[in-house]
Formats: structure tokens, sequence, C-alpha cells
């Protein structure tokens, strides 16, 4: 037999209040106000986003991949859009020592290239790296969507690194259209997304979160780890996706930049 209680149900500390479905429901209903308006702006923002104007650059610019350099045309794939993620590189550096928020991205975009290609866009990773160095880090990391070396390519092919870029083709026209860093990127990170809808979120210590809840940690502290899983940049750490990678076993040294840390 169940009882209820006279008094409400106590709230564990640091969550917020505990109260029946009807009034949960309320309240969701109300933040859901509040989530359209910004589903809103964000068709309004992305409308705004395709008519940007364009910058028009040489097609004709090498880069360098499997079968050695190419000219960037080639990427789009016969198809009119092209949307590429610009890796950042560390020369020199075994895998784990590449950088975890690239990694964070290209994980993410994996797997997208169906979706996109379906669409009529193509996509690629670009990256400053030497291409052997390049090459061997997509096949241990067991990347499928193209990868090419920009290294000494000027923009805006080449250029800063961590950036989603977009372009647009007319017959052998290329354009820029788009470029966007930082948390800009994370609409292809669909677990940030995700992780906005749980109890607990990010867990970075620039949320805003209910009084007493754990102290968060620093942005993106989940992105590298060592073998037990404990988020770290330790000697023996290395980004989140390459635990998942055969072979992947603790090393002694990041190996970031040629030095030991």
């Amino acid at each position: 037999m169940t009882t209820t209680p006279e008094e409400p149900t106590p709230t564990p500390p640091g969550r917020p209040p505990v109260v029946d479905l009807a009034t949960w429901q309320t309240a969701r209903e109300e933040l859901l106000v509040r989530e359209k308006a910004h589903t809103r702006e964000g068709d309004a923002l992305a409308a705004a986003r395709r008519r940007l104007p364009m910058v028009e650059f040489d097609g004709t610019v090498e880069v360098v991949g499997p079968d050695g350099p190419v000219p960037f045309l080639d990427l789009f794939q016969g198809r009119d859009e092209l949307a590429v993620y610009k890796h950042m590189w560390y020369d020199g550096a075994p895998h784990q020592g590449q950088c975890e928020g690239c990694t964070t991205t290209a994980w993410h975009l994996k797997d997208a290239a169906v979706y996109l290609n379906a669409r009529g866009v193509s996509s690629a990773v670009l990256t400053t790296g030497r291409w052997d160095e390049v090459a061997s880090y997509v096949e241990f990391m067991g990347y499928s969507q193209p990868w090419y070396s920009v290294r000494d390519v000027e923009a805006p092919v080449g250029g800063p690194m961590g950036y989603l870029t977009c372009f647009l083709r007319d017959g052998d026209r290329v354009f820029l259209t788009y470029s966007t860093t930082g948390r800009g990127n994370e609409p292809v990170n669909g677990s940030l997304g995700l992780l906005d809808m749980t109890p607990y979120g990010r867990g970075e210590a620039w949320e805003d979160n209910p009084r007493g809840r754990p102290e968060g940690r620093g942005a993106c502290w989940y992105w590298r780890s060592d073998a037990d899983g404990n988020a770290t940049w330790g000697p023996t750490s290395r980004p989140v996706p390459q635990w998942t990678r055969p072979g992947a076993t603790p090393v002694e040294t990041l190996g970031r930049h040629g030095h030991h840390h």
C-alpha cells in the first residue's frame, strides 16, 4: 500500500524543487515559449547567413590529399556546396598529442557526410599538418571523410585553423560564403546540445546552475582523459574518442611540439 505524504517531498541539495507532474508540465510549457522564440531567432540568423556577401578566390589552388596535390575545386566532388572543418595541427606530435577540441568536432562530423552528400553538400577536413603525418592520424582515428593538407596555402582555403567554413561553386568559380569558430562550432557537436538538456548540463564552471550544485570544472574538461576515463591533461591523456581506437594505449608523453610535459 502506498501513501501520499502530507509534506512536500524534500528537495535533494543542489537540485530544483520536487513537484507533481501537472506542476512540472506547467513549468515546462512556460519554458517552451522561450525555446520556440530561440528556435525562431535561430531560423532568422540562418536566413541572414544565407544572405551574406561572398568572396571569390582561385579554386585551382592546390591542396594535398591521398592522391597528392589536387585543385581545391576537386573537394566539391562535382557538387555545388562544400562544408569543411579546419583542424589544428601540432607538427611532430603523436596521435594523442593532437588537439582534443578539433578531435571533438571532427569526430562528430564523421558520419555527417552521408546526410550532407544526400543534400548536395560535400565535406572535408583541412589541416596544416604535413600529409604523411595527417594520413597516419586519419588511419588511426578511422575517419572516412576526405582529409587534405593545406600547409602554406593562403586563406580562405588555408589560414587560421579551428573553423567551420562553407563554400559555393559555380562552374569553375569558387566562393567563400561563411566561417565560424569557437562556440560557433557547437552546432555540429551534437553531444553538447544533448548535455545542455540533461540535469547537470556540461558540468562546466561558467554554467548557471541551481544553488548547491557541485562546482563546475573548466570548459571542455571532459574532452581529454586518461586510460581510466578520468578527465585530465596529464602525461598519459589523449582526446576521448581515441580510446575507442585499436591500439590506443597509455603513453608516457603528450609529445606536443616535440617536448615532454
